[in-house]
């Protein structure tokens, strides 16, 4: 009678699990749909462009209204930005892989000639960095579509010489020599190391998602290692960064301030954060609240569920650029998405890393997040390449188009709303 009565309650456990691994395979299924690519890239890039409005006008009140009786001019600088970004994103998502490859060697002319422009009575130096270019109270800097341009061009001259990677000299000529070389050079006799990081950073991963040779990565950390050391020492500002990194410099009131004020924002935020608008940091503590020490902000008003949601978004952009490179045969969007992806990765590495005082400052905005809109439009272009390539998957652009849009959705709700009413009335 004893096992009798235990037959049902094993019947029902068996059931229960054979349900659970019923939606577990639901969800791997959904997983494999061909728009998965698409919409997890276009939600994260969303969420990511909308947290940094609202923390860039919350990071920004302050600075803003000493400089124009105003809370909100920065910020609503920001979202025209966004606005702008998101028009040209919508633009690029419709561009074909064919029209990507035509792009890649006008973008990056045009980027070079912009950099040099920068040496002409137009270019503007913040914090001893000469690498913006200034018309009329629009800025520019050309060194953010040159990342764009590294990665198109690279991406576009491996792919024809791909059967002739396993030679040194044309994986230099001319991707490395002369306008790798040429791009970065121009950016950093401009002084702005921490662009030419990223770069750098790009070029080395359309070259490893190529195939390279290891001795050709050698070289070239072993170049870039040297040329680092040098900018370092040739620049007292950056020996400064250096020795408060290494704690031989805790002056509050000197080259410390800034990374000091950091790490007091994420303490002060602690666990669940001193609420949104609230912080304390950005009363002219921290110089940059709204640009390269945003995140410190975030981690000070929202705490450390601020911080986690902000790195899972960044991790799960990375995701779906390994996706896409995974999923393709096209040896060019591979290696495009591959630059993309180190572009994001790395720079938020950094600014991230600088916040929380693991890497020295070296100034570079947090991708989509930082005030600024050379960055932000320039990244949201180069993303909306990503979802272009994801479009370009097998059944991904029959699926799309197979759905009507949100707005057809919308007003296809109206009628039968109106319809239900009268029938209501009626009765």
């Amino acid at each position: 009678m004893s096992s009798a009565a235990a037959t049902p309650g094993k019947a029902r456990h068996t059931d229960s699990r054979q349900t659970e691994s019923g939606r577990v395979g639901t969800w791997l299924q959904r997983l494999e749909s061909p728009v998965t690519t698409y919409y997890v890239l276009l939600s994260v890039t969303g969420v990511l462009v909308v947290i940094g409005l609202i923390m860039v006008l919350s990071a920004s009140s302050i600075v803003s209204y000493k400089a124009s009786d105003s809370s909100y001019t920065i910020a609503m600088r920001q979202a025209q930005f966004a606005a702008v970004g998101a028009v040209f994103m919508a633009i690029a998502s419709r561009i074909s892989v064919a029209r990507w490859k035509l792009l890649a060697v006008p973008a990056l002319l045009a980027a070079m000639v912009l950099q040099l422009l920068v040496f002409t009575p137009l270019g503007k130096s913040v914090n001893g960095n000469t690498n913006w270019i200034g018309v009329g109270g629009m800025t520019l800097q050309p060194s953010e579509i040159g990342k764009l341009g590294l990665v198109l061009f690279g991406a576009a001259v491996l792919t024809r010489k791909r059967k002739l990677l396993g030679s040194v000299k044309h994986v230099v000529v001319p991707y490395l020599f002369p306008f790798a070389i040429g791009a970065i050079g121009l950016v950093l006799l401009g002084h702005d190391l921490g662009t030419v990081i990223v770069m750098c950073a790009i070029v080395a991963a359309v070259l490893f998602t190529a195939g390279v040779s290891w001795k050709l990565f050698a070289g070239g950390v072993a170049g870039f290692a040297a040329m680092a050391v040098t900018m370092v020492l040739t620049s007292p500002n950056r020996l400064a960064r250096f020795d408060v990194w290494l704690g031989r410099d805790t002056n509050p009131y000197g080259a410390a301030r800034q990374p000091l004020h950091g790490r007091y924002a994420l303490a002060d935020g602690g666990w669940w954060g001193v609420g949104l608008g609230a912080s304390r940091e950005k009363w002219q503590w921290l110089s940059e609240p709204h640009n390269d020490f945003i995140y410190a902000i975030i981690g000070e008003e929202l705490g450390l569920p601020g911080t986690l949601v902000v790195l899972g978004l960044f991790a799960a952009l990375a995701l779906v650029c390994y996706r896409i490179v995974l999923r393709t045969d096209d040896l060019f969007v591979r290696l495009a998405t591959g630059g993309v992806m180190a572009w994001i990765v790395v720079q938020a590495v950094v600014n991230i890393g600088a916040v929380i005082g693991l890497l020295p400052v070296i100034g570079v905005p947090l991708p989509l997040v930082s005030s600024g809109g050379s960055s932000l439009v320039t990244t949201m272009i180069a993303l909306g390449m990503l979802l272009s390539f994801a479009r370009s998957e097998p059944g991904c652009a029959e699926a799309l188009a197979a759905r009507p849009s949100v707005v057809r959705r919308s007003l296809a709700v109206l009628p039968t709303l109106s319809v239900g009413r009268a029938r209501k009335g009626n009765r």
